[in-house]
């Protein structure tokens, strides 16, 4: 509800032709039949994105109704590009976010560039999984480079396999959102869906497939280059990074910022820029983009 009901109080002044009423643990909307959907749906969004995050901000509510609008006054429908695990809506929710979507169905291979928490992977992982669902290919590929963050692989615990997960958690987190448990480990022990370091792509030719190279800007020129020429007929190709954030030995060039200066001037290859008004993490992640935007343009 808000500090004293703001919540409901913004999504009342942005449906002045509804009233929506709240009793106890029991909110009553009236009005015509379509904003009684739309402000059932963001009602839902909300309570969805309370189980999720356990809280629920004033910014939370702004977004889902602009949301809502967008989605009516646009595409409607078309705009979802898959419903999640629990009946949500995974659709894109920022300019660039709805540009990245648009590169990819009209490019074969796209490069979504862009801070952490602007959605790039999230997003990437949504269409793929859409594709694969639409029967526009019979499988899904998604790679990372096996860098080191700061942290020493050796040191860790269990084998090759045990030892790389924890770089592809993120994968998997947006995966369990948009693909049922069981569905998923079916997908995995069948190869329809595989996740895998870098190296395991070498000497692979990939056709049907929908494959995203994710941390792009951790690759060296080498690597991406071989990446690149693993792509096979029927298949598209999404390479996400954050150029502010590699974590390759100082000595050693970036194989993503290698690849956008080689490639810039290639027909039929799409370039999403994606910015901190993108972020829809915390909204702290938003301001810390930002200072250190502000601190890299000093330096």
């Amino acid at each position: 509800m808000g500090i004293q009901n703001q919540n409901i109080k913004e999504i009342a002044s942005a449906f002045p032709e509804s009233k929506i009423i709240s009793r106890g643990n029991e909110i009553r909307i009236q009005g015509t039949a379509p904003q009684i959907l739309k402000i059932n749906d963001i009602l839902n969004s909300l309570l969805n994105h309370y189980d999720k995050f356990g809280k629920v901000t004033h910014e939370n509510v702004v977004s889902y109704i602009n949301e809502e609008q967008h989605n009516s006054s646009h595409a409607g429908a078309n705009d979802v590009l898959v419903f999640g695990t629990r009946g949500f809506k995974i659709s894109p929710k920022t300019k660039n976010q709805k540009a990245l979507v648009e590169a990819v169905d009209a490019n074969d291979l796209v490069f979504a560039i862009g801070p952490a928490g602007t959605g790039k992977t999230y997003i990437s992982v949504a269409l793929a999984v859409r594709a694969l669902k639409n029967k526009e290919v019979k499988k899904i590929i998604i790679t990372r480079p096996a860098v080191e963050a700061g942290e020493n692989l050796g040191f860790l615990p269990g084998d090759l396999k045990e030892k790389i997960d924890p770089y592809l958690r993120p994968i998997y987190d947006a995966l369990n959102d948009m693909i049922p448990t069981e569905k998923l480990r079916y997908y995995r022990e069948n190869g329809v869906i595989e996740i895998a370091p870098l190296a395991y792509m070498r000497g692979r030719t990939l056709n049907d497939a929908y494959i995203l190279l994710d941390e792009a800007q951790n690759t060296t020129p080498m690597q991406i280059k071989m990446f690149l020429t693993r792509m096979g007929p029927e298949s598209k190709v999404i390479i996400t990074g954050d150029k502010s954030q590699i974590d390759l030995p100082r000595n050693q060039r970036s194989g993503l910022i290698d690849a956008l200066d080689v490639l810039k001037e290639v027909k039929n290859i799409g370039f999403v820029e994606l910015d901190d008004r993108d972020v829809v993490r915390h909204k702290l992640v938003k301001e810390i983009v930002k200072a250190y935007n502000k601190q890299g343009e000093k330096e």
